[in-house]
């Protein structure tokens, strides 16, 4: 089961498999771990680990239980969010992807430290403007 995802169109990675992807490196950045870590605690390589994380290979059943063992979590964690219509599925991938890349963690970490509201508003206001732009 570790073979590509495919969608069965030809055109990638499953949507499942692309979101249990997305869950896992979530939870693995959440946790602090590195794809090394995780992946020696797997018995596996770091570009497996990658691999999953992309949804470019399917993570087995048996794999999926190791990796939410080694990451403190429930199996059901990675499939949190699939019942949604995909409008929302899309929305939510393109969050989590923004949580996982080194921007995102950086501004979730910056932004709470923002005391006052009204000075947080407005940096929501200029990112808003700015990506209306692009």
């Amino acid at each position: 089961m570790t073979g590509p995802a495919e969608s069965g169109r030809g055109d990638g990675p499953h949507p499942v498999d692309r979101h249990v992807g997305l869950r896992i490196r979530m939870r693995r950045k959440e946790m602090g771990v590195s794809q090394e870590r995780l992946a020696e605690s797997l018995g596996i390589t770091f570009q497996q680990v990658q691999k999953y994380e992309r949804g470019a290979n399917r993570v087995s059943a048996s794999k999926l239980w190791e990796i939410a063992a080694a990451l403190k979590t429930p199996v059901a964690y990675f499939y949190d969010g699939l019942g949604d219509q995909e409008a929302a599925a899309a929305q939510r991938n393109a969050a989590q992807e923004f949580m996982c890349s080194s921007e995102g963690i950086e501004l979730m970490a910056a932004f709470p430290r923002i005391a006052e509201p009204a000075i947080r508003r407005k940096i929501v206001e200029l990112v808003r403007v700015v990506a209306d732009e692009v």
